[in-house]
């Protein structure tokens, strides 16, 4: 019986050791990003770790955008500390639910109505053929913040999370510059495009629209 014991102890040893020779160490990062690789040093104010997709190149993590770290062993070490001379002011709890509403905006908020409202600002604005073309998308770009962000419960990984308002906060700041960076883009393209189009039709403009260029 022991001797059977023992077998089965070898044989899931042997089954599972790959599996736990992967475990690695969790850090949390401030703005909502999990990164999951072995540490190798957390000295001179940083968490260093070998870089996922150039093992002979080293990533550094500054101590002050980590929030928290779980090692492989279980143990955590927090970096957050509220302290509001370094404009800490949420407690540990609230900052941890504000870094879950960064993330779920990251990977679920999707800015389309400001892409497309942006990218016809910039067509309409480059369609004019003028040089202040630029400045429908730029308007538009500058406004496109202001609006209320909607948490849409499908992009919630947690639907408890919701009742916090530190991670509505964070889920509004990153949903905000999504909306800013790709109304850049759309903007852009939207712009290059209202050129293209007037270049090659504005001599069919109506003869009552004058955008200031002759004809």
């Amino acid at each position: 019986m022991k001797l059977r014991y023992a077998l089965i102890a070898f044989f899931i040893s042997i089954c599972f050791k790959p599996i736990l020779a992967q475990v690695k160490d969790t850090i949390y990062l401030m703005n909502g990003q999990i990164v999951g690789e072995t540490i190798i040093d957390t000295l001179l104010g940083a968490v260093t770790i070998n870089h996922p997709e150039k093992p002979n190149k080293k990533l550094h993590y500054e101590l002050e955008d980590i929030y928290m770290v779980l090692f492989s062993s279980g143990i955590k070490r927090y970096y957050y500390q509220q302290d509001s001379t370094k404009n800490n002011w949420f407690t540990r709890e609230e900052m941890w639910y504000y870094t879950k509403g960064e993330r779920d905006a990251r990977k679920g908020f999707k800015p389309l109505g400001s892409m497309i409202g942006c990218g016809i600002a910039g067509f309409v604005g480059g369609a004019t053929g003028t040089f202040f073309g630029p400045a429908a998308p730029f308007t538009y770009f500058a406004l496109v913040g202001l609006p209320k962000v909607k948490v849409k419960s499908k992009t919630v990984s947690n639907p408890m999370y919701i009742e916090y308002d530190s991670y509505v906060l964070g889920y509004e700041r990153v949903a905000r510059s999504k909306r800013r960076t790709h109304s850049v883009i759309t903007g852009a393209i939207g712009l290059a495009l209202g050129y293209t189009f007037y270049a090659l039709a504005h001599n069919s403009y109506p003869e009552t629209i004058n955008f200031g260029f002759n004809k």
